[in-house]
């Protein structure tokens, strides 16, 4: 019984790290300790494509002031979405597996192996992603300095993603919150500096991102030396936990694929623009896009601040009481007390994100016609399809992550593979549709993700001591593969390497 405790405790210390100090914050009297917990829930949570969103709705706001070409304009946004987009979903693949493993390294109190794992896992997060983006580069039909911009950024990226990974262990909010700000403020400051000296725009606003990202690198990299200690760990030892917890993997890949594969599927649809060589666009479906993604912050930040405060107490308290032997009649109470609170957070969720959307219907269709966006009849009606669409991803997400919270991986995996799947199948179909239908495709994906995680997690909890009780392996399993043998060959490849420089 006592390794069924050890493999939850673990995991759920590193998801409910986040949860931990906001409680905190909750706990001060006042609207500003609220709204600063809110604040930094949704800096942290909602970092890498919030920040994505403001830096594109700046640099086109400068371009606009500035007397840049369409052309480049357009360039620049495809140079820069291509990248973002390429980048997490690269770092996509370990995102889940790190937080894992740095998980079961806390529990362990083995503090000194998290960073050298970040430093590996990012290197081979470098070196696979590098050399697949650096071939697209080179056929991408721009010139070797923008080439060289681009591959510059998404190395930068693929380091600041991978290390919000390991950032959820720290708590100083306000540290991260600075490395976000201060990345775009100088992002936007430089990109003017250079244009008003001469550059042109494209080189000018991607040296100025580049600059930016890397400050916000740097950033995160200090807070992460102030935290973890630096040691002689192996660097590639988390690749066993890749092995042994192959779903999370896939888990996170799947459901970037599934949130971002729509975007890519109408740059080749009869709405795009070609923009240059390889870089294709389609403005009068991503500028809606990136609007109605931004009603879901709502649910994000509600599901660090809410379920995982309220929620995890309950939660722990079952738990504790299988691990140390509680007596039927105190578990079945603690199971009840759970299963309420976890209904009520899960309702509260959907109605925030029901009324979220209803106001972005409303409210927002009609500010949206006052903004310079060129907003017109086709690009109105993406708009409401598409904020339905998220919002039935950010509840289905929720219920995702309560999966993986009762360790329910192969519900996880079949739920995010569906959706990834069918927002990729129903948005190649809508093609064959009039033009007004194509976000229809990505509304159908996500609904099909929410209905398929209400129904696992509904049929997870009612069997919910069977799973803890059964299923649960007696003896912990020691799974071997691939990634395994590939952390002992590098590790072996180092040790040589050490020995060599020693003669």
């Amino acid at each position: 019984m006592k390794s069924i405790g050890k493999c939850i405790g673990r995991w759920k210390k590193q998801m409910a790290g986040i949860g931990f100090e906001l409680k905190k914050l909750f706990q001060k009297s006042g609207i500003a300790s609220t709204a600063k917990a809110y604040g930094y829930a949704g800096i942290i949570c909602t970092g890498p494509m919030l920040l994505g969103i403001v830096l594109l709705v700046g640099i086109t706001f400068i371009c606009d002031h500035t007397g840049a070409t369409r052309h480049n304009r357009e360039l620049l946004n495809c140079m820069i979405t291509y990248t973002l987009l390429a980048s997490l979903t690269v770092t996509s693949f370990f995102s889940m597996v790190v937080t894992r493993y740095i998980a079961d390294m806390l529990y362990e109190e083995r503090h000194e192996t998290v960073l050298p794992s970040f430093w590996g896992s990012t290197t081979i997060l470098l070196v696979v992603g590098g050399i697949m983006y650096g071939i697209f580069l080179l056929f991408s039909g721009i010139n070797l300095i923008d080439q060289f911009l681009c591959l510059e950024f998404f190395g930068e990226l693929i380091v600041t993603w991978n290390a919000m990974s390991y950032l959820t262990a720290i708590k100083d909010y306000k540290g991260i919150l600075l490395s976000f700000v201060s990345a775009v403020t100088v992002s936007l400051l430089i990109g003017v500096l250079l244009v008003l000296i001469g550059i042109s725009h494209v080189e000018a606003m991607m040296i100025a991102v580049t600059i930016g990202y890397g400050i916000m690198l740097l950033w995160d990299v200090t807070l992460l030396y102030r935290y973890f200690p630096q040691s002689e760990s192996s660097a590639f030892f988390f690749l066993r936990w890749v092995d042994q917890f192959l779903p999370l993997a896939f888990i996170g890949l799947f459901t970037n694929i599934g949130l971002f594969a729509h975007l890519v599927i109408m740059w080749c649809s009869p709405i795009h623009v070609h923009v240059q060589g390889l870089f294709y666009g389609a403005p009068y479906h991503d500028v809606p896009a990136m609007i109605a993604y931004l009603t879901i912050l709502i649910t994000t930040v509600n599901f660090v601040v809410s379920v995982e405060v309220n929620f995890y107490p309950k939660y722990r308290n079952y738990y504790s009481l299988f691990n140390d032997r509680g007596e039927i009649k105190d578990i079945l109470q603690a199971g009840n007390e759970m299963k309420e609170v976890l209904n009520m957070e899960l309702k509260y969720t959907a109605l925030k994100q029901l009324l979220t959307t209803a106001l972005a219907l409303s409210v927002g269709q009609l500010l949206l016609t006052y903004l310079p966006l060129g907003f017109n009849d086709l690009m109105e009606g993406y708009f409401r399809t598409l904020c339905v669409g998220y919002g039935l991803y950010a509840v289905a997400n929720t219920m995702m992550l309560i999966l993986l919270y009762f360790t329910d991986y192969k519900g996880a995996l079949y739920a995010t593979g569906m959706f990834a799947a069918c927002t990729t199948g129903f948005t190649c179909i809508s093609l064959f549709f009039p033009q007004v239908y194509y976000g229809f495709g990505f509304l159908l994906g996500s609904a099909v993700f929410f209905l398929i995680c209400t129904l696992r997690l509904g049929y997870f909890i009612k069997k919910l001591p069977y799973y803890i009780l059964s299923v649960q392996p007696i003896v912990a399993e020691d799974k071997t593969g691939f990634f395994t043998r590939l952390g002992c060959f590098l590790e072996e490849k180092i040790e040589r390497g050490d020995e060599l420089e020693k003669l």
